[in-house]
Parts: C-alpha cells; sequence; structure tokens
C-alpha cells in the first residue's frame, strides 16, 4: 500500500497523511485497505510523519506532490499556522482533510467528525458521572489543532452553567513519554481533583496507567475519547465512565472513494458545505461490548 506513485504509471495515487504516529490510525488504515480492494485502479498509501510536527508533515506531503501523487487526505498538524503552507499543496494536487479540518485554505472538503460535537458528548459523560459537580483536568496532544480546540470547546458548553468545570488542558505534542508525564504532574499538583478528561485516543490510557499507579484508579472519574484497547478494558470495569468515539475506519474508506470520484470528474460528491460529517457516539458499559466486537471485525477484514 505504500509504493510510490512512479511504480504503476498506469494508476492514480491517493495519499492519506496522518498527524502522528498513533494507534488511533490502525482503524483508518484498515478503511484505505477496503477502499484499495474496490479501487484497483488506484495506488493508496497510508502515510505517517517522522513526528507530529507541521513542517515535518508538510515536507512530507511535498514529496508526495513531487512524486506525483493525485490527491491527498490530511489530519493538519496546526491548520492556524499552516494555511500558506497547505495552499501551497492544494496548489499542487486536489487536498482534502480530515480528522483536524483547515477551513481557512483551499482544501476540497473535509470527511470526519464534528468535534465540537464530540465535545459536547464528553461533556454529557462528565455530568453524568460528577452529579455533584467537580474540577476536571484535560490532556490533549496537539492544543492549536482543530479537533483539539473544538473538543474542548464543545465540553465546555455542554457543562457551562453546572458545577462540572474543565480548570485546566495540558498539551504533549503527541509524546507518549510527556503525555503520561503530564497526568503525573497534575495529579501531584491538583490531589484533589475529580476528573481528568483525555481528549486525543492515547491519553485516557496514560490517565489509566497514573491512576493506577498511583492508587486513585477509580476515585478520580475519566472521561475519553477513542477506543484504545485500555479505554474499552477501563469502561468495561467501570474506573472510565465513557468514551466518544469516531470512525477513522469510514473516514479512510469514505474519503479514498470520495478523492477517486473527484478525480474522476464527479464534484457532485463534495455537498456545499464541503463537509461530510461522520457521526460520534458514546461509549459506557452497556454498549461497550458490542461495540468492541463491530472494532474487531472491522480491522481483522
Amino acid at each position: 500500500m505504500a509504493a510510490g506513485a512512479a511504480t504503476a504509471q498506469d494508476k492514480k495515487s491517493l495519499a492519506f497523511v496522518v498527524n502522528g504516529a498513533s494507534d488511533f490510525w490502525k482503524l483508518a488504515e484498515a478503511g484505505v485497505k477496503k477502499a484499495q480492494g474496490e479501487l484497483p485502479d488506484y495506488d493508496l498509501q497510508f502515510k505517517y510523519p517522522e513526528q507530529a510536527a507541521a513542517a515535518v508533515q508538510q515536507r512530507l506531503m511535498e514529496d508526495l506532490a513531487a512524486a506525483g501523487v493525485s490527491a491527498i487526505m490530511v489530519s493538519a498538524v496546526d491548520p492556524k499556522s499552516s494555511t500558506d503552507a497547505l495552499n501551497r499543496i492544494g496548489s499542487q494536487v486536489p487536498l482534502f482533510t480530515t480528522d483536524s479540518d483547515a477551513p481557512d485554505t483551499n482544501r476540497i472538503a473535509y470527511i470526519g467528525s464534528s468535534n465540537t460535537d464530540a465535545g459536547k458528548q464528553a461533556g454529557e459523560i462528565a455530568l453524568k458521572a460528577l452529579p455533584d459537580g467537580g474540577k476536571c483536568i484535560g490532556f490533549v496532544g496537539l492544543p492549536g489543532a482543530d479537533n483539539a480546540r473544538e473538543r474542548i470547546e464543545g465540553m465546555k458548553e455542554t457543562i457551562a452553567g453546572s458545577k462540572v468545570e474543565l480548570i485546566d488542558v495540558r498539551g504533549d505534542d503527541i509524546d507518549m513519554t510527556r503525555a503520561k508525564r503530564n497526568v503525573e504532574d497534575a495529579l501531584a499538583a491538583n490531589p484533589d481533583i475529580d476528573c481528568m478528561v483525555g481528549f486525543y485516543s492515547y491519553n485516557p490510557p496514560r490517565i489509566y496507567e497514573v491512576l493506577k499507579e498511583s492508587g486513585k484508579l477509580g476515585e478520580i472519574a475519566i472521561i475519553a475519547f477513542d477506543e484504545d484497547p485500555i479505554t474499552l478494558g477501563g469502561v468495561k470495569e467501570g474506573t472510565i465512565a465513557g468514551t466518544v468515539v469516531q470512525d477513522p475506519y469510514e473516514w479512510g474508506y469514505q474519503g479514498m472513494k470520495l478523492m477517486a470520484k473527484y478525480l474522476e470528474g464527479d464534484k457532485s460528491v463534495v455537498p456545499e458545505s464541503e463537509l461530510i460529517i461522520v457521526p460520534t457516539k458514546m461509549i459506557d458499559k452497556d454498549n461497550v461490548d458490542a461495540f468492541e466486537a463491530e472494532l474487531k471485525a472491522r480491522i481483522n477484514g
């Protein structure tokens, strides 16, 4: 799937570029693999930047464009500061976004979650987990990315006027060591904190690990995003109140098919809003087993 564009000149190449190395993207990769089976005339590539930095991601996309890739779908690391850079890519090849949108660029369309809605769902989980109120600290990879900002704003909107507060959010630049240290530091500085929120897929497992090591697991509510195995295990045992899950499998599958149709001249696949929203949903103890079975079926093809 990672073959270069030059290996098959009769095939157009479509690239899915993620924002950093994370197990979260395995589902999107499985979706791209499914699309490859239905798009035999295309070479589908799934690319990870060497590190979660806008400049590194930009160089990767420039290399893809220079190699002759026909279209790129990207989860932009920092769209706010990368408008000019993303526009340069979009002027060379059709550019689509996923996961983290860049609406101020010349991207053609976004396919992914409404991160604001996902944040609102996290707020609902927090209100249910903390009926008497409480203070929460959040953890996220890229605070400047739209997906992070919108999730945080969505959660704040839902808990506004309640006794639940989000008092701080700490970023880690998708660095696993730093992600865990952020939780340790936050716990040391706020030993009476009531709730921790993991806004990126790997944040809830780091929260889980630190609270377990400190003997606080089950005492501090955990609000999660995405479907890391540790997260789902915590939901099953009741130590994680719930998790808001996206559908990266569909981003990969539908995204590749969307780009192929666009390249073939079917512009009707792009709605007037330029947004294709794949709904998020809340997972708790009641539906976690069914959700986990669906995940396994998708990854195993």
